[in-house]
């Protein structure tokens, strides 16, 4: 079996934080990357063959990914692959759904000729055991076999839901249905056995938008493919929101963590950059967190998320937030609920994270927590008060702050940022 990772998703609703990368290239837990978990999942199951299908905004993810050492994926045969839409003699294109990028990379997985082809998504934070769900495939001699998790029957409606028979064999697809007749939500992982899913691939080619959830299976299960249903009870979580991506960062520092990155038998596995040690001073003071190599903490930190390379300084105090690889936090700033990406600097004497919740004034569906969400390579200037539910993103100056203030629901996206 060899492993096709879609990791070309622009994650838009995490707004300021994927302006200019694409989400499993995103930090997660400090040290790690959203897309270490797939990958760190298929080596851990003995997949040894992945191919990674990149295309928004692709140089993070390609310069973390390089050759595959971290996940001893640099292999003469196989390893790690590299796959992002290329110029071809006829029908040039972007790859236009998850399963026409797959059919762009047919020859790929051909020079491969698997058995069988797992396919899986780049961001999301999980540990599952491919061969496993592998086992199961071969035991009901199915054609496909979709991963499931049994979610609250009133949260069904937002998922895509399976409905099985006794044998766990797929009877029928809803698409979000209003009123769900199962509580198995898909999880987007699938083993194909390849033969079939070759054909199907070919048979829908012209399909604009060809997707596996909305074309590629039912067309197989409406030929009477064998699609059997594998349930999955593990920790397994979307970080598709930045409610949901705070949230899976907060767990990680729980006494007990529900998802423990600490586990000998199941590692997660990263590059990782030659740094110092984390330096915590005399009179520092922290408390229930993740502090990343090489940062150097002065002030307060209380139950965040510290990536590596973070300068928090004297007087500064940070509250249930994750601050990405190389910020910096100015003397007596005071920091709550926030997520700030890498290599931002944030002034001294700034308050983050106060007032009222307000709804936002620029993008309700991307911002609806009260975070205070700032992209990569910000700068906030000293002195100002930044309320909840806001975005900031590009080099700021205490000309764009009213009064010294950004209200809640607010926004501050410089010329030539996104989002």
């Amino acid at each position: 079996m060899i492993a096709m990772l879609l990791a070309g998703g622009q994650g838009s609703r995490l707004g300021v934080l994927t302006a200019n990368v694409a989400k499993p290239a995103v930090s997660f837990g400090g040290k790690y990357r959203i897309i270490d978990f797939p990958l760190s999942n298929c080596i851990n199951s003995n997949i040894d063959t992945v191919g990674v299908l990149t295309q928004y905004q692709p140089l993070r993810l390609n310069t973390h990914i390089g050759i595959g050492i971290p996940w001893d994926l640099d292999r003469n045969h196989g390893g790690v692959t590299i796959l992002s839409p290329y110029e071809k003699t006829e029908n040039s294109d972007w790859y236009t759904g998850t399963a026409n990028a797959i059919y762009q990379n047919i020859n790929y997985i051909d020079s491969f000729n698997p058995e069988y082809v797992l396919i899986l998504g780049g961001d999301h934070i999980y540990k599952m055991d491919y061969e496993v769900m592998l086992d199961y495939h071969k035991s009901n001699h199915a054609d496909i076999t979709m991963a499931a998790m049994p979610v609250p029957i009133e949260e069904a409606s937002r998922f895509g839901v399976l409905v099985t028979d006794d044998t766990g064999r797929i009877v029928d697809f809803e698409e979000k249905p209003a009123h769900p007749r199962s509580n198995l939500a898909s999880m987007g992982i699938y083993i194909f056995t390849w033969s079939v899913l070759r054909e199907a691939l070919i048979t829908n080619a012209n399909i604009p938008n060809c997707d596996f959830g909305m074309h590629v299976i039912p067309y197989c299960h409406q030929r009477g493919d064998r699609v059997f249903c594998y349930e999955y009870n593990g920790y397994w979580k979307d970080v598709g929101t930045l409610a949901s991506y705070w949230e899976a960062n907060m767990e990680l520092i729980d006494i007990v963590p529900v998802f423990n990155l600490y586990e000998e038998y199941w590692k997660i596995y990263t590059k990782s950059d030659t740094m110092p040690p984390q330096f915590i001073a005399e009179n520092a003071k922290v408390e229930r967190c993740i502090i990343g190599e090489g940062a150097e903490i002065y002030g307060c930190v209380m139950n965040s998320v510290i990536g590596p390379g973070v300068i928090i300084e004297e007087g500064a105090e940070v509250h249930d937030s994750i601050i990405m690889q190389g910020t910096k936090i100015g003397k007596n700033t005071k920091i709550y609920k926030a997520i700030i990406a890498e290599s931002t600097t944030v002034g001294e004497n700034c308050n983050l994270g106060v007032g009222e919740y307000a709804e936002s004034l620029y993008n309700k569906k991307v911002y609806a927590a009260d975070l205070v969400t700032i992209g990569e390579n910000s700068s906030i200037p000293d002195n100002v008060s930044i309320g909840k539910n806001t975005a900031i993103s590009g080099i700021t100056v205490p000309e764009d702050y009213l009064n010294g203030n950004l209200v809640s629901g607010g926004y501050i996206i410089k010329a030539g940022e996104k989002r």
